[in-house]
């Protein structure tokens, strides 16, 4: 008998990684969106060879709107992005322009909500995908919502990739040593820009604890130190920013 229950994500995740095919990332992209209690989740990744494909909730109709429309070129969110290594509340995005406002227009009509969060993750090779949690709701109440699932959804957007990279062609296989989830967010937050204490706060651990994640990960990568280490977890793809 297990002395700590998993949790409903921590069963989502497992999920996830054990996902066979897209259409199973799909399934549990659906539960996530209500475990989140959000009106749309979704992933879209690009390979290094520029095939591209994605799970998520939001409507059909939306996407083959936002296909015909070309809306790729203007969209804030993907511009915004590609040129951020951390993640991106909607609401600091340059929506000044007439066509990103016109783009904002039709996105409302469509069911999206006023609110967005997007972390953007790369992988060896050039891949780049968007992990994104978008909802309906005042200023306020998304303050709250991505301070207490900040990490969360970092989190879900790590497991989200390193799925999308089995699934890519001609796959490098992946590195012997392993890092363990604690390992991961640990090496993320640190790359993430969050100071020792911060990463420590956000894991509800201690700092002394952190640094035991920390010189293991660095002893699995064979990293002379933390800086090195991050790097070199980006670079094999372990983790994602």
């Amino acid at each position: 008998m297990n002395a700590y229950p998993r949790s409903p994500l921590d069963r989502l995740l497992e999920e996830l990684e054990h996902a066979p095919d897209v259409a199973a990332m799909q399934a549990t992209s659906e539960r996530l969106r209500d475990h989140f209690r959000v009106a749309h989740l979704v992933y879209h990744w690009v390979s290094a060879a520029g095939d591209q494909y994605g799970c998520g909730t939001y409507d059909p109709v939306w996407v083959e709107h936002y296909l015909e429309r070309d809306y790729l070129r203007i969209d804030p969110v993907i511009r915004g992005c590609y040129q951020r290594f951390h993640p991106v509340d909607w609401k600091t995005l340059d929506w000044s322009g007439k066509a990103a406002r016109a783009f904002l227009k039709d996105a409302l009509l469509h069911g999206l909500g006023n609110q967005g969060y997007s972390v953007p993750l790369r992988g060896p090779n050039g891949q780049f995908a968007l992990f994104t949690v978008n909802h309906r709701c005042d200023d306020h109440a998304w303050r709250v919502f991505i301070e207490t699932n900040r990490r969360d959804m970092i989190l879900c957007a790590h497991y989200f990739n390193e799925k999308a990279l089995e699934f890519e062609p001609d796959r490098a296989p992946a590195p012997s040593r392993q890092l363990s989830p604690r390992e991961v967010d640990a090496l993320t937050l640190l790359a993430l820009g969050y100071g020792r204490a911060q990463v420590a706060d956000t894991l509800s651990i201690s700092e002394h604890t952190l640094r035991v994640y920390i010189e293991s990960a660095r002893f699995k990568l064979g990293a002379v130190n933390t800086v090195q280490a991050v790097s070199k977890a980006i670079s094999q793809g372990l983790i994602v920013i």
